[in-house]
């Protein structure tokens, strides 16, 4: 399975991007991280054009983290991927991250999936960590490793 996570802003060296950095690199899964720049103060309809054009490269089940989505817990979050592994178009399933403001409509309109971290508002660059590690605890519980503890 591979899975990218196209997210709103560029994270600088900070605890965040390490922790990012440290997950990516556990995975055993094909995983990037693209980052979309856009403008200081962008609202989220000026940064639905960027995310909409990264979506246009490469066919897949669309999964943007949005306050409306679902809230899941790990163990049915990877039950939900393993579901996808095999009904994603290209094998692929994308993740979003919008920035401040969420997502325009029109980004939601595209995402197969609304997920939710809880009804909390999270820093858009704190999620990123929170994403990674959830796809890391699924890809362990998926291969039956003890790392996730009911």
């Amino acid at each position: 399975m591979k899975i990218r996570i196209i997210a709103v802003g560029r994270q600088k060296a900070s605890p965040a991007k390490e922790l990012c950095e440290e997950y990516l690199k556990r995975m055993k899964w094909d995983v990037s991280l693209r980052e979309v720049n856009t403008p200081k103060g962008a609202t989220s309809a000026q940064e639905a054009p960027l995310i909409l054009q990264e979506l246009e490269k490469q066919q897949s089940l669309v999964v943007a983290l949005d306050e409306r989505g679902e809230t899941l817990t790990s163990p049915a979050f990877a039950k939900k991927l393993s579901g996808w592994q095999d009904s994603a178009p290209a094998n692929t399933v994308t993740f979003l991250i919008g920035g401040a403001d969420g997502f325009d409509n029109k980004v939601r309109e595209k995402s197969g999936f609304l997920l939710s971290f809880g009804k909390q508002t999270w820093p858009h660059m704190l999620v990123r960590v929170m994403l990674l590690e959830q796809l890391y605890r699924a890809q362990q519980i998926i291969a039956g490793h003890p790392y996730h503890r009911q």
